[in-house]
């Protein structure tokens, strides 16, 4: 997403690390590109972690590319805004392509060359595309909010932060002001997200411990 702020810090670095160092050997035995996503709460650390993760891999000689799932949403953010704030059912699944997100991980555990996905110019508030080489590229790692419901995954992190413990770092990021409206909408997005927990196979604790299910 343009004019996204990605602040990745040593909690970010020391996850990823240890991830890596779990999933390598089986990353590099896998004969076509190996997914990861990234999913947890807003502001929990999940573009941070992705971009750590891709990090991580690049220097073990491994070239990855991130997807953010911000960039899947069917409106703009100020369109999206007011339809949430019309009728809240909005909020959720349906205001997100993850279809799309999906058949672009498909695409790349399949071999693609390239795929043409959405970008979201939060400051324009405009939706566009771009295209993104994925020639060399060895993972793809997807980070949003709803990731763990994608399929075409190998290996799915959850981040088990909740939206009270995330509110430093999302003001931090600078997204928007405090907002009653939002801290709703974030209430609704935990029902939602803590329900996807048990389709992890990795899990980043409150205090950024990393806690293997499987793998």
């Amino acid at each position: 997403m343009k004019g996204d702020i990605i602040l990745v810090g040593e909690e970010h670095k020391n996850a990823a690390e240890q991830i890596i160092g779990r999933l390598f050997n089986e990353l590099a035995a896998t004969d076509r590109r190996y997914t990861i996503t990234v999913a947890g709460e807003s502001g929990s650390g999940k573009s941070e972690t992705g971009q750590a993760l891709a990090d991580a891999l690049g220097e073990r000689g491994v070239t990855a590319v991130v997807l953010q799932q911000d960039d899947y949403y069917v409106l703009p953010p100020r369109f999206n805004d007011a339809a949430r704030r019309a009728n809240f059912a909005w909020v959720g699944t349906t205001e997100v392509r993850l279809d799309l997100l999906d058949q672009h991980l498909g695409q790349a555990r399949e071999g693609a060359a390239s795929i043409v996905k959405p970008l979201v110019d939060y400051d324009a508030n405009q939706i566009g595309d771009e295209t993104i080489s994925l020639e060399g590229v060895d993972a793809v790692i997807a980070e949003g909010v709803y990731t763990s419901l994608c399929e075409n995954v190998d290996r799915r992190v959850f981040i088990a932060r909740n939206r009270l413990e995330t509110m430093e770092h999302r003001m931090k990021r600078g997204r928007e002001e405090f907002d009653p409206f939002i801290e709703e909408v974030l209430v609704r997005e935990h029902e939602i997200i803590s329900q996807h927990r048990s389709r992890a196979d990795v899990i980043i604790t409150r205090e950024y411990d990393v806690e293997f299910v499987t793998a």
